[in-house]
């Protein structure tokens, strides 16, 4: 039995995690998770799988729930994500929480010698080369989550690296993909969390929509697996059955095909480096009907540039993006500004906040702050807000 621990299981992929778990009782045993603020999530899982010990992060319900729950101890807080992470029956750790908040439990699963299962992509966005020295120096083993990451380094895993001239990212196009962009600075909350493919909460949706959900991946990727932005490419892909493409040097694309459904990716990576045992989900290709692929249009989807441009910079320059598109779209969803002031706040940011190259965490930490703080600065003047 594998112990896992799950940060963040009533999200969409903490939710598909469960039900990997489920088909697979005699593998795995949830050890741990966290939840944010939905008791009645909890309380079932751990009626369930009898965890050790679990956390509720929301801070207004602090000791709300007790010290425990039959056997199973309650913590409280994003302070205590760490404890989940470092249990001795724990092995793998599936990082599911959303934005930078991330970092400091995968510091500590990276450091305690767990495998961790990152679907958390602002951690590497935000803290990448940190996070790779850390990798490096504890020899860890991290598998991606994010069903195109998956992908990727499933193909990349069985071609030569020598051999392989570019990766691409496949996107769905997001909720706007056939609004006319003129339309865009009107659009609701309402519409934008109405994605056509995958089920997934506010944050990430909003952000699929702007396609800077692909921007925040194609950083990720770059820390994943080193290939230079030059060698990372997006397309539009509607269907979402194609998760990532290969192109070796002769010109051949190798790609990743599947129903689009998490369980897929997260069962890879609890496993590996095994297979997964059995069949998930029976999907023949004779159900895929038709395969497009579009180039991404940079006016509709301004945010995708701001996000090679912010990773070609390095330094801090990504933590600053992804800190700016957090508060910007929190803005978003409070319908506090339009949806095209997202990249407008973004660019503004990377455009004035100086750009360093820390040695440490603190280093990364200050700008995310520095960041937030310009965000919410300039939502209270109104300037490119409007």
């Amino acid at each position: 039995m594998v112990g896992v621990s799950v940060l963040g299981i009533s999200g969409s992929v903490g939710s598909s995690t469960v039900k990997v778990l489920r088909q697979f009782p005699d593998h795995f045993s949830l050890r741990s998770f966290s939840v944010h603020s939905n008791w009645d999530v909890a309380k079932s899982l751990v009626e369930e799988f009898s965890p050790e010990l679990i956390c509720i992060t929301d801070p207004k319900l602090v000791g709300q729930f007790g010290d425990s729950f039959g056997s199973t101890k309650i913590v409280y807080g994003d302070e205590n994500l760490t404890e989940l992470v470092k249990l001795p029956t724990v092995s793998v750790v599936v990082t599911a929480v959303v934005g930078a908040r991330g970092v400091l439990p995968t510091i500590a699963a990276i450091e305690a010698g767990k495998k961790i299962a990152i679907a958390n992509k602002e951690t590497l966005v935000t803290f990448g080369p940190l996070i790779n020295r850390l990798v490096a120096k504890h020899n860890t083993l991290m598998v991606p989550v994010d069903s195109e990451h998956n992908a990727l380094y499933q193909l990349i895993e069985r071609e030569k690296r020598s051999n392989i001239r570019a990766i691409t990212l496949t996107a769905s196009g997001g909720s706007f993909r056939n609004l006319p962009i003129e339309e865009l600075e009107h659009v609701s909350v309402k519409q934008a969390l109405n994605h056509p493919t995958w089920s997934m909460g506010p944050k990430i949706t909003v952000d699929s929509a702007g396609l800077i959900n692909k921007g925040l991946e194609v950083i990720e990727a770059h820390y994943l697996f080193g290939f230079s932005y030059d060698e990372i490419e997006v397309v539009i892909h509607p269907q979402s059955l194609t998760h990532g493409i290969i192109e070796t040097l002769d010109g051949a694309c190798l790609q990743y095909t599947s129903h689009p459904d998490m369980v897929y990716p997260i069962a890879h990576s609890l496993f590996y480096p095994s297979p997964t045992p059995h069949m998930l989900i029976e999907r023949k290709p004779s159900t895929w009907k038709t395969l497009e692929f579009f180039p991404p249009d940079t006016k509709r989807y301004p945010g995708l540039d701001l996000a090679y441009q912010a990773g070609r910079a390095g330094g801090v320059a990504p933590c600053i993006f992804n800190a700016a598109n957090e508060e910007a779209v929190a803005l978003f969803l409070e319908e506090k500004i339009s949806f095209t002031s997202i990249p407008r706040l973004i660019e503004s940011a990377l455009n004035q906040i100086t750009n360093v190259y820390p040695e440490t965490l603190q280093g990364y930490l200050e700008k995310d702050k520095e960041t937030r703080i310009y965000i919410q600065n300039e939502f209270k003047k109104g300037g490119v807000t409007t």
